[in-house]
């Protein structure tokens, strides 16, 4: 018996109005838990192929991270070799332009001058000077050619020397003009093969000296400096007893703060043209250059270490897209019974999206960490060399983190492809696939 109209109006209003809940779409999370089960699976069954496609993602991971490393180190290393030089360091000199006629003594930087470096520029916190001349250093009868080096104080503040043995001069050797002397380690091994050099007597010409110490550079400046090889210090006061000149070949100026060192060096050469004729010239220079050509070649170095691992992802991209077109022709039924048993277009999409980063992930992973343990595995040897000392491999964290996303975006960007190739076959058509 059917209700009424009125009926059905009286039981409307009268029963409470039940609204159906929609359970909670699971689609999702099923999606992704059962796509990255069908991706591993997929992987494991292929296990050779697999490794082989993601050498290229090991190599290309481990290059990037290895390019910053190299760059880093190679930027430690030059700023390292330039410290060792001298620290803010500016160097004047006079300009000989092979015109006899045009340069008097006058001319020549003098202990006055490094007085009013010191006394007119703030920023100037060190000033030292040196005056070389060569020499003849008499061993076992044989005279060889040597470079006496005379020095101010300050000079080792500026320049560092490392002293192997004995001691640098002090306050006392520098004001009363003792005959002593530093020399170098190869002039030391020269002389004084089988005996320790300090304390020893050594002629140079008609002079006689004692030695108080051995140094070598802290770094090899190959002959750009007025120390060689075979040099031996003197106090600058020696340099004037015996020769009478008071001058300076090399006016050295430390700068408080590396920003300075432009402006300082600008004003140590106006400075020494307003002290002299207007005739003379003065050249005034830091290490700025060498910086510049450092971080010139760094970065050349750098570009193109990242173009080898460009072409490196980009050939792992290639195989990997290639081995997922493979894929995709061998299961081609599969994907059509998928497809006939309901799976979605996006689903059959995210699996191969999800093999690929799988094989790319995963090689970034064992890539880096390659790359990782190689400056570990240097830095433990390196630790155990005690000439090496204080030398470290350091490893950029932003270039580990780089090379991992880099190395996954280049496994997705080249596995879409495939990926999408595969979600756009037609069930009809994939399971008439032989």
């Amino acid at each position: 018996m059917k209700d009424s109209p009125e009926t059905r109006t009286a039981r409307t209003a009268s029963d409470p109005v039940v609204t159906p809940i929609t359970p909670a779409p699971t689609t999702t999370p099923i999606l992704w838990a059962e796509t990255w089960s069908l991706a591993l699976q997929e992987l494991r069954g292929n296990k050779v192929r697999a490794a082989l496609t993601m050498l290229g993602v090991i190599i290309g991971s481990a290059c990037i991270v290895l390019v910053v490393t190299v760059a880093l180190v190679g930027k430690r290393y030059v700023v390292g070799q330039i410290e060792g030089v001298g620290v803010n360091l500016i160097h004047a000199e006079l300009v000989h332009t092979g015109d006899a006629q045009r340069i008097s003594l006058a001319d020549e930087i003098d202990l006055a001058d490094l007085d009013a470096v010191k006394a007119e520029l703030p920023h100037a916190t060190v000033v030292a000077g040196s005056h070389d001349m060569p020499m003849t250093f008499v061993v076992n009868g044989v005279s060889r050619p040597v470079s006496l080096v005379g020095v101010t104080e300050g000079f080792q503040t500026i320049r560092r020397f490392l002293i192997i043995r004995g001691r640098y001069f002090d306050e006392d050797d520098m004001n009363s003009r003792s005959k002593v002397c530093l020399i170098t380690r190869e002039l030391a091994e020269l002389a004084f093969p089988d005996e320790d050099p300090l304390g020893k007597d050594i002629r140079l010409g008609d002079l006689h000296f004692t030695v108080i110490g051995v140094f070598h550079e802290r770094t090899a400046t190959f002959g750009l400096t007025e120390v060689t090889r075979n040099s031996v210090i003197v106090p600058m006061g020696l340099i004037k007893y015996y020769t009478g000149e008071e001058y300076l070949r090399t006016l050295y100026v430390q700068a408080d703060r590396p920003e300075n060192v432009p402006e300082l060096t600008k004003q140590v050469g106006q400075l020494l043209s307003g002290r002299h004729r207007r005739g003379a010239e003065y050249l005034s220079e830091n290490l700025d250059s060498l910086l510049d050509s450092a971080r010139r070649i760094s970065l050349a170095l750098t570009v193109l270490l990242i173009v080898v691992a460009t072409i490196a992802l980009t050939i792992s991209g290639i195989g990997i897209m290639n081995i997922m077109l493979v894929t995709v022709t061998e299961r081609t039924r599969e994907i059509g019974i998928r497809k006939a048993i309901g799976a979605q277009r996006v689903a059959i999409l995210y699996q191969f999206l999800m093999e690929a980063l799988l094989i790319s992930g995963t090689g970034a992973v064992l890539g880096i960490a390659i790359a990782v343990a190689i400056p570990a595995v240097l830095n433990i040897v390196i630790s155990l060399v005690p000439e090496l000392s204080g030398i470290h491999i350091p490893v950029s964290w932003v270039s580990v983190v780089l090379a991992f996303l880099v190395s996954c975006s280049t496994g997705v960007l080249f596995g879409y492809l495939p990926a999408n190739r595969a979600a756009r076959l037609l069930p009809t058509e994939s399971l008439r696939y032989e």
